[in-house]
């Protein structure tokens, strides 16, 4: 099984070309991310290494396979309700990769203080992400029409995801 070997820890610079690899190739497709396809390496590593969030690597044999982020999902008031994103190298989903990557960012997130993960947009017609979730305890709170301009199937609903920790 892949996930033998598998790291996770901080990211540092040392990984920014290849959560850029990584990140860039899963938005290309315009499906699953709502970062925009033409999204800059400049503008994608000060989003996934931009001060205010927590990011992580996972790695299999000193290669980065996926990567997250954890932050405050509102300011203030709000913040002890985390946020999270999640990527995993294409070529290694449905490997348990995500997976992990989750489970470990739901003990860090409490660990770090907060109550809760919300995720704001996990996109409907991305059933693998869906069902991840769900199987991981999260549920769905609310739905939002037409939240996502998906490449291929036009605009398409996105759930907002909840759970205590």
């Amino acid at each position: 099984m892949v996930l033998s070997n598998l790291i996770i820890r901080q990211a540092n610079k040392d990984d920014v070309a290849e959560i850029w690899e990584i990140a860039h190739e899963i938005v290309k497709t315009g499906d699953t991310w709502v970062i925009a396809p033409e999204t800059t390496k400049e503008e994608m590593l000060d989003y996934w290494l931009d001060k205010k969030k927590y990011t992580y690597v996972a790695e299999i044999a000193d290669k980065v396979v996926g990567m997250f982020f954890i932050t405050d999902n509102q300011k203030g008031l709000g913040n002890h309700i985390a946020n999270a994103g999640y990527m995993v190298s294409p070529s290694l989903q449905i490997k348990g990769i995500g997976r992990a990557m989750c489970e470990f960012s739901l003990i860090e997130a409490k660990r770090l203080g907060y109550k809760a993960m919300q995720f704001n947009i996990v996109i409907k017609t991305n059933e693998k992400a869906v069902h991840l979730w769900q199987s991981l305890g999260f549920q769905i709170i609310g739905e939002i029409p037409e939240a996502f301009q998906h490449s291929e199937l036009g605009l398409v609903n996105a759930f907002i995801m909840y759970k205590k920790l």
